[in-house]
């Protein structure tokens, strides 16, 4: 359950799960690390309007408290998005898969397992982020002794909603998801868009050709958000990225 203090950032919205039920094609939209469902709600809104079935799971380990994330390993949070597709699976003849960031990373992740997902929408899939060698090195070190990092700036986003710090012991849970995820690419052949800021701080502008060039879909679109940051579906252009989102969904 949610519990409101002051550790979440923007806790006025609603970062709850939910799921909005409509035609025979449904979505899953999957929010990145540290955030709540908050962050896709705008873009599950117009999909919905335009007929998909969406739903937004919520990650074990999100929308309480920082140190909860701590708890969580890789794992949890794969078998929680595994357990949201295979209930959409056995409902609706189409499942779709999307998400942002860390979302995009377990979106890659179910693609490997689940051949029969209809389509893949990444928004700035953390397969890569922007670190050193020395700072990935100095994580463990780091939450053996502190639980967790705050944030230096979170900027004015109205929309987005997380925590204020950085979990340590979680933030290793993602780092080795990369390297679960970054095997599996080869075995990923679903229609795929991929998108990215062309300003974003925190994942590494390899990573769309990364991508692009390990999986083996006959269908796969890189596009770059020139005005956008880390956040795609809720920056400066998130109309823009949700009109190529429904473009895409279109022309597949």
């Amino acid at each position: 359950m949610h519990i409101s203090n002051q550790v979440i950032y923007n806790d006025h919205l609603d970062g709850s799960a939910f799921f909005w039920e409509a035609e025979s094609t449904a979505i899953m939209l999957i929010h990145g690390f540290t955030a709540t469902t908050a962050e896709v709600r705008p873009l599950a809104k117009v999909l919905f309007e335009k007929g998909y079935t969406v739903a937004g799971p919520l990650l074990p380990g999100h929308y309480t408290k920082p140190d909860d994330l701590n708890k969580i390993k890789w794992q949890d949070w794969v078998d929680s998005v595994k357990s949201q597709y295979e209930k959409l699976n056995q409902s609706y003849e189409q499942v779709i898969i999307g998400g942002e960031s860390m979302g995009g990373l377990l979106t890659l992740y179910l693609a490997s397992e689940y051949p029969e997902i209809k389509a893949l929408l990444t928004y700035a899939p953390a397969l890569k982020v922007i670190m050193t060698r020395f700072q990935k090195w100095l994580i463990p070190i780091l939450s053996s002794l502190k639980m967790s990092i705050h944030k230096k700036d979170l900027g004015e986003d109205k929309l987005w909603q997380g925590y204020y710090s950085y979990p340590l012991r979680g933030t290793e849970q993602l780092l080795l998801l990369q390297s679960e995820v970054l095997q599996r690419l080869p075995k990923i052949n679903q229609p795929i868009l991929i998108m990215q800021g062309r300003l974003d701080p925190t994942i590494h502008p390899e990573v769309p050709n990364m991508i692009y060039n390990s999986i083996n879909s006959s269908i796969k679109e890189v596009v770059w958000m020139e005005n956008t940051e880390h956040c795609v579906i809720i920056d400066k252009e998130m109309d823009l990225a949700a009109q190529i989102t429904l473009d895409f969904l279109s022309s597949i």
